[in-house]
């Protein structure tokens, strides 16, 4: 909705460049103690006015803070004023895009104030608490210089963050973010760490000269962002600090666990398990954050909108697993905290996890049981590698309850990083309905709730997905029920189309109208089964054989636990050469297929097909595949008279030859057996016995 309302907008405003001013004449910040704070405004069209658009962020304000050749953007807030006046409205799009400010103005009413830092800057960086650093220690020249690292220190960095508006210092390099550019500064900063600016602290005497390949500043500061009010540091209201420490907004909120995944990683937890709103009486100053710009890789500080709301966000991380570089929320590369105060994540190497650990780290992550658990599967063992093995019984409900080995791992071998990927947890279902695949849609994110259907953008298409996850076929229809007002999950429909599971698309909300769905799985499969004079029975690809006599009866039955009344059932047959369909109505939720002599056309591939018209649909369940084969009985009638009569010849053969030897010792008969198993008949009469061959010899 607001890329909709920023869009008409640029539509509305009709604006083309008219060529390009010195920015420092169009663009500047009025009214406070600095040049590089104040009320914003801009000369358009020969006026001077204020600029207002209620969806700025820092990101936006970063383009003025730069037009106006100020540092980086510090806070910025947008304020209704007594008397009616006109201002510039800007579009955070438009600015964001590259275009100069006068390029993206049009009428409005609010105006924006704007709080740039006067003479420091982070540039190159990959948020505007990062970057290669830039003083102005000259205000009349106006140039920005680079800093070399021996002029810069820890206590030095701390001030820099705090100027900018930024957390504490996590990381000071040298080139992390390029080279140092001419010009560069010459002195080199003593700051105490309590200083509110750069510029406040004191500088040596003597003058630098040269700086050494690798020595620009390159400074880290990490961001403003904290959970409070719940029973750990990674559970509570989401606050993001921005000039003053304010909640995030949960009003129509598109937040969902991929979105809060990015406010867990700049917590220093670990993975996100849950987020949900939560009402308060009365509204105040939040911050709105829109999932895209979360999600692309920003700052939760940078896409931060002054608001009024009395709706707040709340969220659940893991406070000490996550698993990272994975295709989803329970899959990847595991790393643990095991040392609160550090805040350092390590890897865990295989050879100190198995099984056990695993089903504890799913459960903690809200996931289902582990499917696979092997090394390297989502990176390699990065350092720092935890040292000691964990040794679980299965049962709790944290890693760090398992006790652990009292030796330490040194190494761990390439290819040794525990890889894990838990399955997805059973949370999506429908219920109501006569069937597990109809009935109303409800999603699992810590507690069950019925999915909105107020304004959904749901339609066939998008709810295959959740047929999908049920198991449950396609989607067959999508409807909307009236029910009480009460909690529920509003499905973002292109998350679920980007592949994410619906527990991940899930943003927490209100409504009364409950999507209703039903799936084509709604039927049980049928049951195919052949009676019939069998001679064998045996498996290949999963498709049971049956073998029929040539010129036999054999019958074909289907049939279907009883659901629903009704129905017909389609025998299917196809062959290399043949296809053909055969219908019956059910009768007692059975139809029987009668054939009464078997032949060659009959030897193929059968399957059994319900078809039911219910719920205004037509639904249909089809059985798995038999295969049968047609035997010629001739062959086996010869075997089963020739093999006698042959051993017969042999025993007339060895009674007159041991006749012939009168005087000599008895003859011995071979024990002969026929094969009776491939004879298909009983087993014949033997000959005479050993003893009895013996009395004739005598």
């Amino acid at each position: 909705m607001d890329h909709l309302m920023l869009l008409l907008l640029l539509w509305s405003s009709g604006l083309q460049a008219e060529g390009e001013l010195n920015s420092t004449e169009s663009v500047r910040l009025v009214g406070r103690d600095s040049r590089c704070r104040g009320t914003l405004e801009l000369k358009h069209e020969g006026e001077w006015r204020p600029l207002g658009y209620p969806v700025w962020t820092l990101k936006t304000a970063a383009a003025a803070c730069r037009e106006s050749d100020c540092g980086s953007a510090v806070s910025l807030e947008e304020r209704e004023e007594s008397s009616d006046r006109s201002v510039w409205r800007i579009s955070s799009v438009c600015v964001e895009s590259g275009s100069a400010l006068r390029e993206c103005a049009a009428s409005g009413s609010s105006v924006i104030h704007l709080t740039c830092s006067d003479s420091v800057r982070l540039v190159n960086g990959t948020s505007l608490c990062s970057g290669r650093l830039e003083v102005k220690t000259n205000q009349s020249t106006q140039c920005w210089s680079s800093v070399c690292e021996d002029d810069f220190d820890q206590q030095d960095a701390e001030v820099v963050c705090r100027e900018l508006g930024c957390g504490p210092p996590s990381v000071l390099q040298g080139a992390l973010y390029g080279e140092v550019e001419p010009p560069m500064r010459t002195k080199e900063f003593q700051c105490g760490g309590h200083e509110s600016a750069l510029l406040d602290c004191s500088s040596s005497g003597s003058d630098r000269n040269t700086c050494s390949p690798g020595k620009a500043v390159g400074l880290t500061c990490s961001e403003s962002v904290r959970l409070v009010g719940g029973d750990s540091r990674c559970r509570g209201s989401l606050e993001v600090k921005q000039g003053e420490w304010r909640p995030v907004n949960g009003w129509y909120s598109d937040w969902t666990l991929k979105t809060a995944a990015a406010a867990c990683r700049e917590s220093d937890c670990g993975s996100a398990v849950s987020v949900v709103k939560r009402e308060e009486s009365s509204d105040r100053s939040v911050w709105w954050i829109r999932s895209d710009c979360a999600e692309s890789g920003s700052t939760l500080r940078e896409c931060a909108a002054s608001f009024y709301s009395s709706s707040i966000l709340n969220l659940t991380c893991s406070d000490s697993v996550r698993l990272v570089n994975g295709t989803s929320l329970c899959s990847g590369r595991l790393e643990v905290k095991t040392n609160q105060s550090t805040q350092r994540w390590s890897s865990v190497c295989e050879d100190d996890f198995d099984q056990q650990d695993a089903e504890v780290v799913c459960r903690e992550l809200g996931c289902g049981a582990p499917s696979v658990l092997q090394g390297a599967l989502y990176g390699e063992v990065e350092p720092p590698m935890r040292t000691k093995e964990f040794q679980c019984g299965g049962h709790e409900s944290a890693l760090l309850d398992c006790s652990s080995s009292g030796s330490d791992r040194n190494t761990c071998s390439p290819g040794k990083a525990v890889g894990l990927t838990c399955s997805e947890p059973d949370a999506v279902r429908l219920v109501g309905g006569v069937s597990r695949c109809r009935g109303s849609l409800e999603v699992k994110q810590g507690e069950w709730r019925p999915v909105d259907g107020y304004n959904s953008e749901w339609t066939l298409k998008r709810a295959a997905a959740a047929c999908r996850e049920l198991d449950c076929g396609s989607a067959v229809s999508v409807e909307r029920e009236e029910s009480s007002y009460r909690s529920m999950w509003r499905i973002w429909s292109d998350c679920v189309e980007s592949g994410s599971t619906l527990r991940e698309c899930a943003a927490s909300d209100s409504s009364s109208s409950v999507l209703h769905l039903t799936c084509s799985g709604l039927l049980l499969q049928p049951n195919i089964s052949v009676s019939s004079t069998m001679v064998g029975v045996s498996e290949e690809d999963q498709q049971e054989v049956f073998q029929v006599f040539w010129g036999s009866t054999f019958t074909i039955s289907c049939s279907i636990q009883p659901q629903y009344p009704g129905g017909s059932f389609q025998l299917t047959f196809t062959s290399s050469n043949s296809a053909h369909n055969y219908t019956q109505p059910a009768v007692n939720h059975s139809a029987h297929f009668l054939f009464p002599a078997a032949e060659a056309a009959h030897q193929g591939s059968y399957s059994c097909v319900y078809h039911l018209y219910v719920f205004s649909h037509n639904f249909s369940s089809e059985s798995r595949v038999l295969s049968l084969s047609v035997m010629d009985p001739k062959p086996l009638i010869i075997r089963a008279i020739l093999l006698p009569l042959i051993l017969l010849v042999e025993n007339i053969v060895l009674y007159f030859y041991c006749r012939a030897r009168r005087g000599q010792l008895p003859c011995r008969q071979k024990n002969i057996e026929p094969d009776y198993y491939n004879l298909g008949v009983p087993a014949a009469e033997g000959g005479p016995t050993e003893e009895e061959g013996a009395q004739e010899a005598e």
